[in-house]
């Protein structure tokens, strides 16, 4: 089983598909870790040299396997299967997650799966909020922190994923739906331009000074 975790970016991990299903034994699991984008367009692009698509065993060995952040911390791995992916190999990604301690869900190949179609408008409402002037950045997390029990409140979060990340995740959402609720923040957009990514490289809504 090989399990892929690049950047966000359809291109880039169909890139990476095209190289595994290449070089890797027909009967290997090829697991992704994307958190929004279509596993059945990864799936499609698993195809060895000189086969027909429609002809190729490869994409239905492609699944789904969302591990949530941090890995080691976090009970829940999110399988998703592909329009292609077979039942076995579906079975045996659930074998694979559970034998890694975590507990497993399933969701259909849908713009970010259950995990993300919710966290995400959720945290993109936090930043409409901050960009709007309904309250600062602080009292936005310490609401949700204080108020509802969240361990970590959404600035805080989308700056620990990354908002460049959240961002991608957001714009997937948004074209794949066509849905309004779905469209990213001005300011999102805006901070992504401006290279603020987070805790990655130090500033986001918060800053990170370096230790």
């Amino acid at each position: 089983m090989v399990l892929e975790a690049v950047k966000e970016s359809l291109e880039v991990k169909q890139q990476v598909f095209a190289a595994l299903a290449q070089h890797t034994k027909p009967e290997a699991i090829l697991g992704s870790n994307t958190s929004s984008i279509s596993l059945t367009k990864i799936a499609a692009a698993a195809i060895r040299k000189g086969e027909e698509a429609h002809l190729s065993s490869s994409p239905a060995r492609v699944v789904g396997c969302h591990w949530y952040n941090p890995v080691p911390v976090m009970k829940l791995c999110e399988v998703i299967s592909a329009l292609q992916t077979s039942e076995s190999v579906l079975d045996q990604t659930r074998a694979f997650a559970r034998a890694c301690g975590k507990t497993v869900t399933t969701s259909l190949d849908t713009p970010g799966f259950v995990g993300n179609r919710v966290l995400m408008p959720f945290i993109n409402e936090a930043i409409i909020c901050l960009e709007t002037g309904v309250a600062n950045k602080e009292d936005i997390d310490a609401t949700l922190t204080l108020g509802m029990a969240h361990p970590m409140g959404p600035l805080a979060l989308a700056d620990f994923i990354g908002l460049d990340t959240c961002y991608a995740i957001m714009e997937v959402l948004y074209r794949e739906t066509a849905d309004s609720k779905y469209r990213p923040s001005v300011l999102l957009g805006r901070m992504v331009d401006a290279g603020y990514y987070g805790k990655k490289n130090g500033k986001g809504f918060f800053e990170y000074p370096a230790k």
